[in-house]
């Protein structure tokens, strides 16, 4: 009962004029972006950012969720129509792609559309059941806890977003957590790494790492790219017939629950969970012997895991305060700008934020099933923007954006540097995610580590005799010796093509 009254509650700040029209601009951006080949909620949240300063906190951050979950539903579009996928619609380019040959682009389209609600809706349920215990469970928490929980979140958000490098993923988040060190220190008041340069006392800016890393450099990596895309002009028939729905309706039940699930692991989200409903699909479905050939499991089981992962990703990032992928950590961004710290005391704290913030999310999954069933065909129109017009509009707004902060030229210069520094990552390889991740939690690692240190009064021994500290230490640590086993195996194997020790023959 206390979830329908704290629901009711939340309805009450969602369904207000100014926060319905923040949504329904949120929802109809993600779908644009969603749409938009080179374009995805990552960049797009970085690009938006700085008008979260502009606009009420509530309607702010309902806006910036709506964005995130409505690319969810958009990205599924252009990789049915056309097998241009975005990172979380890489699964529906299978199925999807396959029945559009077939002539059944519509019937994949209401599969994508009406699983991506049906994930959505069992997500939200998930969400506003499970964050509030997790919150309570944090509250057991003390400075040397959190300091434990943020460098298990470095692990395995370095591991799964940089394909399994750990190496290259802590090292990057290593840099982040060194250029959140620049500017004065709280604590002595010394000034560090500013290089005697005035507008870097207050440190680097958040907008600034953000549009540079990810928004600019994934810009200038598809101009670098010259991709060039052909609008669909199939013919598309969104009706099924009963037996179709039937078989959409149980697969998009079961990506439902996978998606959940995994969205609540740290480094997991929409990715990983689109795999895993496939995988499902593929040994349980009915008609499993037609995966990968045009069926609708295919499509509806991965729509709905990958809508449900992205509302359940929020949990770990409003109840703990820990962000589990890199659009969350740009998420917590748009928390800290409004003054707001997500964790524990959040829900006690904001609770109009919170539940808001999560009835927003239906009403959200209302439009956006408006948007992407009946309206579909109107959309595709997005995919004849020449690239020669889009970007350059996406740059100066970007210069604007970064400009209206704090009025300073200088932070256009800054944005440009993590512009340059962010798309030279993407040419090595590197993920910029670990970076920001460690840019955003450095400070808040520091601290909690000057706190632990002065209550233990200077002992390391308060991360192993903790109990919660103790485990999470212990992690990390079996983690590592994983890694290192792994590790020496891979080195012992032969290489193909060669023969081992006790294979060769005698001379």
């Amino acid at each position: 009962m206390d979830v329908l009254h704290n629901l009711a509650f939340g309805f009450g700040h969602a369904l207000t004029l100014a926060n319905l029209m923040y949504c329904a601009i949120g929802c109809t951006v993600g779908t644009l972006i969603g749409l938009l080949p080179g374009l995805g909620p990552l960049s797009t949240i970085s690009l938006l950012l700085p008008l979260t300063y502009s606009i009420p906190t509530g309607g702010a951050l309902i806006m910036m969720a709506g964005i995130y979950y409505g690319a969810q539903y958009g990205d599924s579009v252009s990789a049915i129509t056309m097998k241009i996928p975005h990172a979380s619609s890489i699964v529906a380019c299978i199925d999807g792609y396959a029945m559009t040959l077939k002539g059944k682009t519509g019937l994949a389209l209401f599969a994508a559309g009406m699983s991506s609600f049906i994930g959505g809706s069992v997500a939200i349920v998930v969400l506003s059941t499970l964050a509030p215990s997790l919150a309570e469970v944090s509250f057991l928490f003390g400075p040397a806890d959190y300091c434990a929980l943020m460098l298990v979140g470095f692990v395995c958000v370095s591991y799964v977003t940089t394909g399994g490098s750990l190496l290259n993923g802590l090292a990057m988040a290593l840099v982040g957590v060194l250029l959140g060190q620049i500017g004065t220190d709280v604590t002595s008041g010394m000034q560090r790494f500013t290089f005697d340069q005035a507008f870097l006392a207050d440190g680097v800016g958040l907008i600034s790492v953000a549009l540079g890393c990810f928004g600019i450099a994934e810009i200038t990596k598809n101009l670098d790219a010259r991709n060039q895309f052909t609008p669909f002009n199939g013919k598309i028939d969104l009706m099924p017939t009963w037996p179709e729905f039937k078989r959409i309706v149980p697969s998009a039940l079961r990506g439902s629950v996978i998606g959940s699930i995994l969205g609540l692991l740290p480094g997991g989200g929409p990715t990983l969970a689109q795999f895993g409903a496939y995988a499902v699909e593929k040994k349980f479905s009915r008609h499993r012997e037609e995966i990968g050939q045009g069926a609708i499991e295919g499509v509806a089981g991965q729509a709905a895991a990958d809508e449900a992962a992205a509302r359940t990703s929020f949990i770990p990032l409003m109840s703990i305060g820990i962000p589990e992928n890199a659009v969350m950590a740009l998420m917590m961004a748009a928390f800290i700008i409004k003054g707001i710290q997500p964790g524990p005391n959040m829900i006690g704290e904001h609770p109009d934020l919170f539940w808001g913030l999560v009835a927003s999310m239906w009403i959200g999954n209302c439009f956006l099933l408006f948007l992407n069933v009946p309206m579909v065909k109107y959309w595709l129109s997005v995919f004849k923007i020449p690239y020669a017009a889009l970007f350059p509009a996406i740059l100066f707004f970007c210069c604007i954006g970064t400009f209206s902060v704090n009025n300073n030229l200088d932070d256009i210069y800054v944005t440009a540097v993590f512009g340059l520094l962010g798309y030279t990552f993407l040419r090595l390889g590197l993920e910029a995610a670990p970076l920001m991740l460690g840019f955003i939690l450095g400070p808040m690692l520091e601290e909690n580590f000057r706190r632990a240190m002065l209550l233990s009064r200077g002992s390391f021994s308060a991360f192993v005799t903790r109990p919660i500290s103790a485990t999470l230490v212990s992690l990390i640590a079996l983690f590592f010796v994983w890694q290192l086993v792994a590790f020496v195996r891979q080195a012992r194997r032969p290489k193909d093509g060669s023969v081992g020790k006790a294979d060769r023959l005698p001379a």
